[in-house]
């Protein structure tokens, strides 16, 4: 296949006076065309392979030039990258030539290029690049091939020895614009060294490939051989671990190739995870490695040069500047995907265990809760066990469970199902066939000992000011903790989900439920990779764990039920709180977790080890953020402005009471407070937008905690609220049983009203 395609390229060399590119194209019209250049320019960043400071200040001088200059200019910058010129003539024919790119490929690495378009046909159709020297067989980005080595024969690897692929994604899009010039981008994977000829062909659709306008080029490619370079990776305490590593080389371009990634590597990550004594292939040259591992972890950079060819090994070892474990806390994050959202759904759907369980492992992350849901559902709920996947360590933890997420009750709001024995619910066969409500499916749950929560709280339930707790009435129109305001009338949500949602929107619906006497707890989750990509256990919980030799998955969740836990992103903590002596979710006798029984006039002892690492340079931008703008949570938005410290708050009933502050050098902090509750409260600490601990609820004088009439009146408005957004969706044969539950919980606040303002 390959000499034949080779001979017909000959014939072409033939018919034609020559291969290489066409004159500059003036024809074109410039504002458009100045919109295109910014886009490439963004897509060339994205995909780790930026332009070099001086293309880019070359593209900047252009900016005030006259349209004609402009034109001509960013071709002569641009036509420097383009290995080939594409003409579609007003036929739509194709026709293309050698771009002035040097045709040099790098082992083991996608290589960058850019496509040069001269659309006179100004035809909208997608640009199809195409080799009979095209890997067919899935290459992982560390080089590995195929898990199935029978599957490669000595003839694929001489034939295929190379993979292309086009990036058709924003800010691009997946077809030409029409205009009557632009570039797209192209990339090259090599999985051999040397000089290697590859055809490459290319058209708009059918019937667009024409001998005659040479529509195939041959290319002799050099592909320099890699130098393999073998990762040591310690933790602080020497042992061999897995490291989080973004890859550089001097243009800032990012190592493994972001273009085209496959599993374990993500291509909307920069950073990679990697075990100890793994490999990687990289091209000789200088390179900046930044290494790290999670938030508990400082972050370090390394500059590195790599020799040729010559194998090579590099040592990394880490550094944190706090360890939870070691004070008998253990994070975890209930909430992340191995399918849909920014994951792939092909070449297979979603993303097998063992790449979940690396990213895990990178993150420093000790549960980590895999939620399969509506994408990919059938595929990947063939990996629920009931128990710890197999892939689970000593000390870290990962399970699948269930997100209700494209079901029919998600308008109500997403629900995490966690601790599950059973992954379908009574009855059923496809999700269609789920209730549309979340009451019964939460109870389900429970039923069958599991824990079960809201996801992603805060979505519906926005609010435009800035207020903690915010007293205004959300629309209720969302799939965050909706339906929550009637279902924890029925004591059946075990948590709602922080740090993923603004948290002014996540904080005031419970804020105001506490107010009311219920006690449902709050759980970190990061929802990835859809709310966030960046990397699991971007928001997490710390639970504190009984004295053992190794974590277990039941203690954990239980300490989520019971609120043994703070929330938060991993920068800041709070743990070891306590009021006269029992820690937060920890029993009393025979008391639930978290309550303390007092008299009137009695005076708590409160205690709490508070710890904050501040980054050396403040990000104002950041803090002077309004909630809804993302990071949600982060240690700058507590940074008090112009020091380094941040405020710890006593929060009772939802407001505050005491302030300390504490240096964010990393430090633990040893902070007290007294306080003499008036009535029943509930009380906890915070650092407003980087972390908070679930309450410990304090009853005077045996009388329930009824803190607040504005709180009883928001809640029960908002039933009345979140009745008429959801109850359209809700099954004919199911809306009996809904405005049942809905009116328990109308008489229920009505109640709770009734009592609050007795008591005040």
């Amino acid at each position: 296949m390959l000499r034949s395609t080779i001979a017909v390229s000959c014939v072409l060399l033939l018919l034609s006076s020559s291969i290489y590119a066409d004159d500059p194209v003036y024809d074109v019209e410039a504002q458009p065309l100045r919109a295109q250049v910014q886009r490439v320019a963004e897509a060339l960043t994205y995909v780790g392979n930026p332009l070099t400071s001086k293309q880019k200040a070359e593209l900047d001088q252009l900016q005030d030039s006259a349209d004609d200059e402009y034109v001509t200019g960013v071709q002569s910058v641009l036509d420097r990258l383009a290995l080939a010129e594409v003409h579609i003539n007003p036929e739509s024919r194709v026709k293309v030539a050698m771009g002035k790119a040097r045709p040099q490929l790098q082992q083991n690495g996608w290589s960058v290029f850019l496509i040069k378009v001269h659309n006179e046909a100004g035809i909208t159709a997608a640009l199809n690049v195409d080799s009979p020297s095209n890997e067919p067989i899935f290459i992982r980005s560390s080089g590995a091939k195929d898990p199935d080595p029978s599957r490669i024969t000595e003839q694929d690897i001489e034939d295929r020895w190379l993979e292309l692929g086009t990036f058709d994604k924003q800010p691009l899009a997946p077809k030409l614009s029409g205009l009557a010039l632009e570039y797209r981008i192209l990339a090259i994977y090599s999985a051999a060294t040397g000089k290697r000829e590859a055809t490459l062909s290319f058209d708009v659709g059918q019937g667009t490939q024409d001998l005659g306008f040479r529509s195939e080029l041959p290319v002799l490619f050099d592909t320099k051989a890699s130098t393999p370079v073998t990762l040591r990776i310690f933790d602080n305490d020497g042992r061999p671990t897995v490291g989080q590593l973004i890859i550089r080389d001097e243009q800032q371009r990012v190592y493994p190739s972001r273009f085209r990634r496959l599993e374990p590597d993500f291509y909307f990550h920069d950073q990679i995870y990697r075990y100890d004594q793994e490999t990687l292939h990289l091209p000789p040259g200088k390179y900046q490695f930044t290494v790290s591992r999670g938030p508990e972890y400082r972050v370090h950079t390394h500059n590195v040069r790599v020799p040729d060819q010559k194998p090579t090994t590099l040592e990394f070892n880490l550094e944190r500047w706090i360890k939870m474990t070691d004070h008998g806390w253990v994070s975890g994050d209930h909430h992340i995907h191995a399918a849909g959202c920014a994951h792939y759904e092909a070449p297979r759907q979603g993303v097998l265990p063992e790449a979940m369980m690396r990213h895990i492992l990178g993150e420093d992350l000790n549960v980590g809760c895999v939620l399969t849901w509506g994408p990919c559902w059938y595929f990947q709920k063939g990996f629920f066990e009931g128990k710890d996947n197999t892939l689970s360590q000593r000390n870290y933890l990962m399970r699948y469970d269930i997100e209700v997420s494209g079901f029919p009750s998600s308008h109500a709001g997403h629900l995490c199902l966690l601790r599950l024995k059973e992954d379908d619910y009574p009855g059923t066969t496809r999700v269609e066939e789920w209730p549309s409500w979340d009451l019964p499916v939460l109870q389900w749950g429970k039923d069958q000992g599991g824990v079960v929560g809201f996801s992603h709280s805060g979505w519906g339930l926005a609010v435009d000011d800035q207020d903690v707790p915010s007293f205004s009435m959300p629309k209720f129109d969302g799939i965050g903790a909706n339906e929550f305001i009637v279902d924890v009338t029925h004591d059946v949500v075990d948590f709602i989900s922080a740090v993923d949602t603004p948290l002014n929107w996540e904080l005031s619906i419970w804020y105001h439920t506490l107010n009311c006497g219920f006690d449902s707890r709050i759980s970190g989750e990061t929802d990835f990779p859809c709310i966030y990509g960046d990397r699991v256990g971007l928001g997490r919980s710390y639970v504190k764990l009984p004295t053992r030799k190794r974590v277990d998955f039941d203690d954990w969740i239980h300490g989520i039920r019971d609120g043994r836990s703070y929330v938060g992103d991993g920068r800041s903590h709070l743990f070891d709180f306590q009021i006269n002596g029992t820690g937060v979710g920890e029993v009393i006798k025979s008391q639930d977790p978290s309550y303390q029984y007092v008299n009137q006039g009695d005076t708590l002892n409160i205690q709490v080890q508070a710890s904050a690492l501040l980054d050396a340079t403040a990000n104002d931008e950041i803090r002077r953020r309004p909630y809804g703008q993302k990071p949600y949570w982060h240690i700058e938005r507590a940074r008090i402005p112009d020091t380094d410290t941040v405020p710890v708050e006593l929060i009772v009933n939802g407001e505050v009471v005491e302030t300390r502050t504490i240096t964010g050098n990393g430090d633990i902090n040893a902070l007290k407070f007294d306080y003499t509750p008036t009535q029943s409260s509930w009380i906890a600490l915070r650092i407003l937008g980087a972390c908070h601990t679930n309450p410990i609820f304090v009853i005077v004088d045996k009388k329930p905690i009824r803190a607040s009439q504005r709180s009883a009146e928001w809640c029960l408005e908002a039933v009345e609220v979140c009745w008429n957004a959801k109850k359209g969706r809700i099954r004919p044969e199911e809306i009996g049983a809904a405005k049942e539950a809905w009116d328990h919980a109308r008489q229920t606040y009505a109640k709770i009203l009734k009592e609050t303002k007795a008591s005040q």
